[in-house]
This record gives structure tokens, sequence and C-alpha cells, in this order.
């Protein structure tokens, strides 16, 4: 008999990561996987190992806006009876959802049907739709130690698994840091997110070009660059004399990790536990209109540690995150001592202990 996993993501690659890092662990383990997302299913990750893909409907709403809730639940409910008609014709022995309003109606239609359901929270701070659903599915597993705004019950029954990672990042657990050479390059990469990545576009190039010129001779940039911004970095790395590249996304993330000696970006769920994993230093900023603060909670994790400083938007400028850089990058023992604290709040195998989870749920 056939072990069928929906795993339930979609809407931002912090959901879909993650997800997709499970169903691949479940794969080796003699699952098949079918994906439940909104009705933009079809527009998803074209490489994710689903067998299956099943379009339910959702949707959200605004806090405060009581049509709009209405109009969501009844969009949530309506998925949740499209999820329980897929069921009956694959028969899945366990739903796992990942937050977010497009894996409420998969896990609504598995609660309704008395299957086994697990929820993963990436984030420090639970999302709404999982605080929903959370007291109403057999198992919660969370990335983080902390788990803020769950309700009681749920938090103590929660298992830390860690947030499962793409297995080229999960390789670099095993990679050393390695501190610049004396004289040799220092490599800065800064990544950008889908959400406010305006800000890191363009204060990080006029940043570097207040550093001294015998930092910038040894500097060599990888910045992640919104399009519209593009122009106006390369600009202010040409007029900085500093070897850079910008593009609106790096495939190649991963050996990019593995090259760098200080990385700076925002602090979701993924790119914190990534940080951690490739054990590198970092300069965190939290996304000031998140809710609920989420990301300043997840940078909490490894600033703590010592494996980074939180840069929050309302302190941010030019010469503060320009001294924040020539303090770092000229202080290579700090940047190792930083790599390390990282590494040490790491779970690399983060995606085989919630698959262990998953299994266990299932029965």
């Amino acid at each position: 008999m056939r072990k069928v996993a929906v795993v339930a993501a979609g809407g931002t690659g912090g959901h879909l990561f993650p997800a997709q890092a499970l169903a691949e662990a479940l794969i080796g383990r003699g699952w098949t996987i079918v994906l439940a997302s909104d009705e933009r299913v079809a527009g998803l990750a074209q490489d994710f190992p689903a067998e299956r893909r099943i379009g339910l409907s959702a949707a959200t709403y605004k806090p405060g806006d009581p049509l709009g809730m209405a109009r969501a639940g009844l969009a949530v409910l309506h998925g949740a009876i499209q999820a329980r008609a897929a069921y009956r014709q694959f028969g899945p022995r366990v739903v796992v959802g990942f937050g977010g309003y497009p894996s409420a109606p998969a896990l609504v239609g598995a609660i309704l049907d008395g299957r086994p359901t697990v929820i993963h929270e990436q984030n420090a701070v639970m999302g709404r739709a999982n605080r929903m659903l959370a007291p109403h599915v057999k198992t919660v597993a969370c990335a983080f130690p902390t788990l803020q705004k769950a309700p009681p019950k749920v938090a103590a029954r929660a298992v830390v698994v860690g947030n499962p990672v793409r297995p080229p990042i999960q390789a670099l657990a095993a990679e050393p840091y390695v501190s610049p050479e004396p004289d040799g390059p220092i490599r800065l990469l800064v990544t950008g997110g889908s959400q406010g990545a305006r800000l890191l576009s363009e204060m990080v190039p006029e940043a570097v070009k207040q550093l001294p010129e015998a930092l910038r001779r040894r500097l060599v940039v990888a910045q992640q660059t919104r399009p519209e911004s593009m122009d106006v970095a390369r600009r202010a790395y040409h007029e900085a004399n500093v070897e850079a590249e910008t593009a609106p996304f790096f495939r190649d993330m991963a050996s990019r990790l593995k090259a760098a000696h200080l990385v700076i970006g925002r602090s979701g769920a993924g790119t914190v536990c990534e940080f951690a994993i490739a054990g590198r230093p970092s300069i965190l900023v939290p996304l000031a209109i998140a809710i609920d603060d989420d990301q300043g909670q997840n940078a909490k994790l490894l600033a703590d540690a010592g494996g980074a400083e939180i840069a929050r938007e309302h302190q941010l400028s030019v010469d503060t995150l320009a001294s924040a850089l020539e303090k770092l990058l000229g202080n290579p023992a700090r940047l190792a001592r930083m790599a390390a604290a990282a590494r040490s709040v790491a779970i690399p195998d983060a995606a085989e202990r919630l698959a262990d989870v998953v299994e266990q749920t299932a029965g």
C-alpha cells in the first residue's frame, strides 16, 4: 500500500523551500508526495517533487475586516471540501501544513476527516493561520526554540526540529569558515528578500563607498539587487572602485555563502537558518513592517548566540551601516568567532528530523 503524504504550502519561498526539503526527505523513505496549495498552484516552482498537485480555494483577510474574514472563511471552507474530495481518491496517511493561508484548506479538510495532521512553523513567532489551526492538529513542529504567539498548550507540546533547507545549503554544515587572508580579498554577500529589498539594494553600496580605501581595495561584493535599483548600485560600486556583481537573484546561493566572509540580509526564518547552517557571520536587518516582528525575533537566535548583529530599520543609515561594516570587515578574528557562534545554533538535519515527526504522526 502506497504511503501518500500531502504537503500543504504556498505563497512564498519561505513556505515552499522547507516544504520541498521535507518532500525530498520523505521520497527518500518511500513516500509519494502530493502538493496542495491555493488555486495558483500551477504557477509554483515547477521542480517541486510532487507526483500530483491540487489547487484549493483559499483567501486571506486584513485584521479588523469582518467582511474580509467572512469571505476568507467561506473560501477556506470551499477549499476544505475540495481537499476532502481529493483525499477520497488517493487516501493520504498524513497532511503536513507549512503555514500561510494557502495551507489552511488542506489542513481543515484533513481535520474534518480525522486524518493525521502536522503543522511546521518556520518563524520564532507563530503565524496567524497556524495559530488558528494548531490546537486542532495532532502534531506541531517548529524551527526555533521559542514559539511566540502560540497558544500555551500548543507551545508546550511543540517539537523543535529546525527549518528544513535545500540540500546544497545543508551540505555547507561540513564546510569550515575560512577567514580572509592578510591583504587578500574580503567577500561580502548581500541577500535580497522579496519584501522591503529596496532599502538594502540602495543603502549597502552607499555604505561601502564610505569605507576606508584600504578596505575597499580588498572588498569583493555579490549583491542581490532589485531590478529598478541595479543601475544605482552598479554606479556606486564603480565610484568606490569596488569589484561587485549585482543581480536580482543568485541561483548558486550555496556556493556564494560558502565563499562569503560576511553576509548582510533580512531575517526571514529560512535566511536565518541558512546563515546558521553555513556558519557565516551576518548583519541582519529585520523587516520593519513584518507582522508581530517575526523577523526581529528570528534574528535574535543568531544575535543572542553572538553570530550576528541586528540593525533595526529605524536606527539604520548609510553612516551607521558603514561604521558596522568597517568594524567587522577589519576584524577577521571577530568574524571567525561570529561564524562559530552562528553554527552553534544550527540544525542541519532539520528535514530528516521533521520527516521523523511526520512518520511518527502518520503511524
